[in-house]
């Protein structure tokens, strides 16, 4: 065989292999796959977490707060918004309360997780699409610069940020970047282990991600409810006054 044989040959071997890979592209956008079902699970976890355990510190806030209850109120929606205001008020003071250890963890793990959730769904949308609003794959050349590269960049800069800074008060500010560099990072981990796109592939480890993403969740919601719980005394306690001296016996 030529080596014009040889070279016609290996075209069409290249041609062939891209057919198929375009098929296979089609054929995964025709339907979810179980890594579709899980992303979109991790998503709906998230949200139904953190509306009911918002649901649930308003109702407190409402019971003890200065708001009238439903059944009192001529208003219900505008004792809802008091109640809403309430809530978001004893949240920053214990936010503001408690040490700045906690308030960096919970800065960290928020961030993560809304880093995470919201990378999968946008990766999802840019498969059938070029755009997703100003997101778009980034490629270089031929290169094609995936998401764990900014992500471990941040994670170098804020954590070495947080070793060079002798202000503790820095530590929830450089929090959010170190979150927003794990969950990038930890989206592609995969790619990372295989040294291949495995993104959407049962080698993706996606089970391994969401029960992270959700552990992190968990603690997150956790924080947050020792952040409302805490700001309750402090603005609920100090809304009703210092208790009243008991009587003075007769003589």
């Amino acid at each position: 065989m030529s080596a014009f044989d040889g070279s016609r040959g290996r075209r069409a071997s290249a041609r062939a292999r891209t057919k198929l890979a375009r098929v296979a592209l089609r054929s995964q956008r025709r339907g979810w796959g179980p890594e579709e079902r899980r992303t979109v699970i991790l998503g709906a976890i998230a949200a139904v977490s953190t509306v009911s355990v918002a649901v649930v510190e308003i109702g407190r806030v409402w019971r003890r707060g200065s708001a009238p209850l439903p059944s009192q109120a001529d208003d219900v929606i505008q004792a809802a918004e008091s109640a809403v205001a309430e809530t978001i008020e004893a949240t920053v003071a214990g936010y503001q309360d408690v040490s700045v250890r906690e308030n960096a963890a919970f800065v960290l793990l928020t961030s993560f997780v809304a880093t995470f959730t919201s990378t999968r769904g946008v990766a999802y949308l840019l498969r059938g699409r070029r755009t997703v609003g100003p997101f778009r794959d980034v490629v270089i050349g031929r290169r094609h610069i995936h998401h764990f590269v900014p992500g471990i960049v941040l994670l170098m800069a804020a954590g070495a940020a947080a070793i060079v800074s002798s202000d503790e008060s820095w530590e929830p500010r450089l929090a959010i970047p170190f979150g927003i560099g794990m969950g990038l990072t930890l989206d592609e981990s995969a790619l990372l282990l295989e040294l291949d796109d495995v993104y959407w592939s049962p080698e993706g480890l996606l089970g391994v991600q969401i029960t992270l993403a959700v552990t992190a969740l968990i603690g997150a919601l956790s924080l947050a409810v020792r952040f409302v719980r805490r700001g309750e005394q402090i603005v609920l306690e100090a809304s009703d006054g210092p208790p009243a001296a008991p009587p003075t016996p007769a003589p």
